[in-house]
């Protein structure tokens, strides 16, 4: 007796394609829906053998699978368009049942891609499945995904150099397949998470064969037992160590019920703290002191966080907008990293920075900027004049009085080989030596600076 007469009231979908997920692993988690359908008659082609219910389908009128593509592929992506052909040439010919693993819409590549296929060649599709392995892995952890837990691709993880995740939150890892997988989603995480932090590997979650350990990140790829069925998961970490919940605490302190003095902010007034924290911060790598450095950093974020609070609350722009600027703005600068430009040494290097530069204010209709343009004016005497003598030397427009190394008066009193501590003493006598005649010396270089641009410029 067949189920459609148990069920009469079931109707098989009539699409040219019908995309079916098989659950997490048990057999008994296959909706009644999706069984009907694997059992119409129909061709059925499983994306892979691999999976624990394949064997417990029974009476299958045609099943094959897509197994051997993967033995002529070395490459994911070019497995799984060559599913795609295959599943839409015998849908050509007659409806037929595509079978993936898990749900059909959680992990699996094909699915979007078959779509797209089949809305090109005029096919019909339809797409139905039951648990994925979020619902299991949740279920064996005694977690609810819905109080902001992050669902990631292992091997989309694996690809990255920083994880694209919240700490804060606690993230499922799916299809960590095997022992490099997990060696390389260690070393992404490792960019954000500490060594020691606990995570959980759950191996066939919703089979009988289920079973979790817990270890710590830097183990992750000492062992071996991973398979298709293997999950990790990472704990959200302490609350407050991600940049989200620092914007969620300055958002707090500009609401209504906040802090008064943080609400009187504006752009303009937070223009010196910016620059005060940023000097905190120098000061802290010139004492090599770790902790002070990680603190100050806070500090400047804080302000960051705060001047994008101010504007975002003004219409101006949001923490989205600064970022994907940088990003975007970073991504354009190197082609010789995330394109095919070849640069063949760092002074090719300087100039297609240069050149990518005056593309960019040429694009905005702005003028092209001069040799000595792009030094900030707010930067300390020092730094602004190394600036200018950086630019000036590779313009060619420093006379040879205005170079030191060729000043014999000057070179010898900081001869070749001197030490950071012996410029340091330089720099004091003749700050002091300002000091008794009565010149200030920032306010001095600062001045020559200025009047050196205007006549090389």
């Amino acid at each position: 007796m067949s189920i459609s007469t148990i069920y009469p009231e079931l109707s098989l979908p009539t699409a040219d394609i019908a995309i079916v997920g098989l659950g997490p692993g048990d057999v008994g988690d296959i909706p009644l829906g999706v069984w009907q359908l694997l059992h119409s008659g129909r061709p059925v082609i499983l994306r892979t053998r691999r999976h624990p219910c394949v064997d417990a389908l029974g009476q299958v009128a045609d099943l094959q699978s897509c197994d051997d593509l993967y033995e002529q592929h070395d490459a994911f992506a070019d497995v799984y368009a060559a599913v795609v052909t295959r599943v839409l040439a015998a849908a050509t010919i007659g409806p037929v049942v595509y079978a993936v693993p898990g749900h059909p819409w959680v992990g699996e590549a094909t699915t979007g891609a078959l779509l797209a296929g089949a809305q090109e060649t005029g096919l019909t599709v339809h797409v139905s499945g039951g648990a994925s392995f979020v619902d299991v892995a949740g279920t064996a952890l005694g977690l609810d995904p819905m109080e902001g837990c992050q669902i990631v691709d292992g091997m989309l993880l694996a690809a990255r150099h920083h994880p694209p995740l919240d700490i804060s939150l606690p993230a499922l890892v799916g299809q960590v397949y095997s022992r490099q997988v997990a060696s390389d989603v260690k070393l992404t995480l490792l960019n954000a998470y500490p060594a020691e932090q606990p995570v959980t590997l759950i191996h066939a979650a919703g089979t009988p064969a289920q079973h979790t350990r817990i270890i710590s990140l830097h183990e992750l790829d000492r062992g071996d037992g991973f398979d298709h069925l293997t999950s990790l998961f990472i704990p959200a970490q302490r609350p407050g160590g991600s940049f989200n919940d620092l914007q969620e605490l300055i958002a707090h302190l500009r609401a209504p019920e906040g802090c008064p003095w943080d609400q009187e902010q504006t752009l303009e007034s937070l223009r010196e703290f910016l620059l005060a924290e940023c000097c905190e911060v120098l000061e802290a790598i010139d004492n090599e002191d770790d902790e002070h450095i990680a603190e100050e950093l806070g500090d400047v974020l804080g302000i960051v966080a705060m001047i994008v609070q101010v504007a975002a609350e003004e219409g101006r722009f949001q923490m989205a907008d600064a970022i994907r600027a940088s990003v975007e703005k970073l991504t354009r600068r190197h082609p010789h990293v995330f394109d095919v430009t070849n640069v063949p040494d760092m002074d090719g290097l300087y100039s297609q920075w240069d050149a990518i530069k005056a593309q960019e204010r040429a694009d905005k209709g702005q003028k092209p900027k001069g040799a000595l343009d792009g030094v900030p004016a707010s930067l300390p005497a020092l730094e602004k004049a190394r600036g200018l003598q950086s630019k000036a030397e590779k313009a060619g427009l420093l006379k040879r009085g205005e170079v030191a190394a060729e000043n014999p008066a000057l070179a010898a009193l900081l001869p070749p080989g001197s030490s950071d501590e012996e410029l340091g003493h330089l720099l004091w006598q003749l700050t002091a030596l300002a000091k008794s005649r009565g010149l200030q010396a920032e306010a001095a270089l600062r001045t020559y600076a200025v009047r050196f641009r205007e006549r090389a410029g």
